[in-house]
């Protein structure tokens, strides 16, 4: 078997590393360090210290008093590959792990853009007048897409749905009128973060919009230096297998390669979710952990 490219994953831990920085502080615990948001939007998580020993259960159980001090999510997320012992340490540490294999694009491998179903592929403009109205549908599809989700990958920045949201998405109907309905606005100050962020070419937001019915499905995709991740792929339930997760995630791929991305990664919710990414053009190379209180899952 093909000893993992260790490169790869040097590079993924510095973009871990880098990405929450500006809009975060940083504090240490050891053998973690927790990132902790400054302003609005999704909290973040604790990762492993860059050139630290692997954290204890000591280190975790301080972060963890540490983040309900703060009143922000007990998370936790790291890289098997890169730190392979401490998935026993969090376990030990009454953590609950999701597994999510870990993916790399071959852009030989990356498929065409391709035409959908009732609907069109494209990117938002950060400088549209539409901005802020179109940037909040992104945000109501992911709510419905992915209800209450069980764990946030890096910066998907997704708001957790409402109950009647999350009973919606329960019954496999939700749809643009259920979008609409979850659809909040957002403050002038978040809009601008994201604006500056998407000028700047490090945060790209794609959408499947129907002429009739709006926004359909999205993605966003997160660049720090060389290395950009895709995440928050969601599709209206009432709306899935027309190919819409799959056109945006390359949309997005070629758009970072256009940018001068060397990597593109992206992390699935289990091995089914993988393999469709494979199709796309990505391979798997490990597996992201991300972890939480088993309660938390409940």
């Amino acid at each position: 078997m093909a000893l993992p490219d260790t490169d790869v994953f040097v590079r993924l831990e510095r973009f871990y590393d880098a990405l929450p920085r500006p809009y975060a502080r940083v504090e240490d615990f050891g053998g973690l360090v927790l990132f902790v948001r400054e302003g609005e939007g999704w909290p973040y998580y604790a990762r492993p210290r860059i050139g630290a020993e692997t954290p204890s259960a000591a280190d975790i159980t301080a972060v963890r008093r540490r983040q309900r001090e703060l009143g922000v999510p007990e998370a936790f997320e790291w890289v098997h590959e890169t730190a392979p012992d401490l998935l026993a340490v969090a376990r030990s540490a009454d953590l609950d792990v999701l597994l999510a294999p870990l993916l790399t694009l071959d852009p030989v491998a990356l498929v065409p853009d391709l035409p959908v179903p009732g609907a069109t592929i494209g990117l938002l403009d950060p400088a549209a007048p539409s901005y802020p109205a179109d940037l909040a549908a992104t945000r109501a599809v992911a709510q419905l897409a992915f209800g209450s989700p069980p764990h946030v990958t890096p910066l998907e920045e997704v708001a957790v749905a409402a109950e009647s949201a999350a009973a919606t998405l329960l019954t496999g109907a939700a749809g643009p009128a259920e979008r609409d309905a979850a659809i909040e606005e957002l403050s002038p100050a978040l809009v601008e973060g994201y604006r500056r962020r998407a000028g700047a070419g490090d945060y790209r937001t794609a959408v499947a919009t129907s002429e009739t019915d709006g926004i359909l499905a999205t993605g966003a995709l997160m660049r720090a230096g060389e290395v950009a991740e895709i995440a928050g792929v969601a599709t209206l339930p009432a709306v899935r297998g027309r190919g819409y997760a799959s056109q945006l995630t390359a949309r997005l791929a070629h758009q970072a390669l256009r940018d001068g991305v060397q990597l593109v990664f992206l992390s699935a919710g289990d091995d089914d979710v993988a393999r469709l990414y494979t199709k796309v053009g990505f391979r798997r190379i490990g597996t992201a952990c991300i972890a939480e209180p088993a309660t938390a899952r409940l």
